[in-house]
């Protein structure tokens, strides 16, 4: 037999009929990685990589999607993929794979140059930055993510110790959806000036002095962390909706400490 006679008699399963009618909400690939750019407020662009997501809806009537299809589609847009452009690679999937709704996650690491506090030492510090653009027919969504580590000391260590008090490593996930572009590095800001004190890569003898004792002056619990961080974005013009997690490791627990605050459409954040 030819290879051409062989390729007419392939069959295609996925667009076979299902008689379950059960619609998937989401299917397709993830765990692709892929060169992107994103913007940099400090240098205009900045190149990284990214483990991509690329799903859509499947109706109840459809065996199975087509996954070359979302390769292809991420391909089409170029070996470098332009933030610019998320939106467009959203509604390509939805006309390649005839779907209703698709959605594009993209998570990597970004990269700030930060100065100690006290001498200036530059260091690079890394957070790990989550995008995630979905269509639904003709309706778009946006919601950037970031995971910024920061110091807290807890205010009840500090009042009721004769002599220092305890700290932990925190981490505040932030999400937010706004009505104009805001920078990463904004919302960094916001969440590190809301806890007792950023994280550095580098810190001298004076940097480390500086940092024990402006996160002995600026104690918070999980619970402040997660409120501090919500006013600062109530107050933010261009922030419509937004997240806010934050896990405290304990450093003298066998547990993390949590709290979690989120805006709702209609309020002020506060409940």
């Amino acid at each position: 037999m030819k290879n051409q006679d062989r390729g007419m008699l392939l069959v295609d399963c996925q667009s076979q009929q299902d008689h379950r009618r059960i619609r998937i909400d989401r299917v397709g690939v993830k765990g692709l990685r892929h060169p992107i750019e994103v913007r940099d407020r400090s240098f205009a662009t900045q190149s990284t990589v990214a483990t991509v997501s690329l799903l859509v809806d499947l109706p109840h009537h459809f065996k199975g999607t087509h996954m070359s299809r979302f390769v292809e589609v991420l391909n089409a847009h170029g070996r470098l993929i332009h933030v610019r452009n998320l939106f467009s690679i959203v509604h390509a999937l939805q006309k390649r794979l005839d779907a209703e709704v698709a959605h594009l996650i993209m998570e990597f690491p970004y990269f700030l140059e930060k100065k100690a506090p006290a001498t200036g030492a530059e260091g690079l510090v890394d957070y790990q930055v989550r995008f995630e653009a979905a269509a639904c027919g003709a309706e778009t969504d946006f919601v950037m993510t970031a995971i910024i580590p920061v110091t807290t000391l807890c205010p009840c260590s500090k009042a009721i110790s004769d002599r220092g008090a305890h700290n932990q490593r925190g981490y505040v996930t932030a999400s937010i959806r706004s009505g104009e572009p805001i920078w990463i590095e904004e919302l960094i800001e916001i969440v590190e000036s809301s806890a007792s004190s950023p994280v550095y890569s580098l810190l001298k003898r004076p940097d480390e002095k500086f940092v024990t004792e402006h996160a002995y002056d600026h104690p918070v619990f999980v619970e402040d962390l997660v409120r501090n961080v919500a006013v600062r974005l109530n107050s933010h013009c261009d922030v419509l909706w937004y997240r806010v997690e934050a896990e405290n490791m304990e450093s003298i627990h066998n547990h993390a400490a949590y709290a979690l605050v989120e805006k709702h459409s209609g309020d002020n954040g506060g409940g």
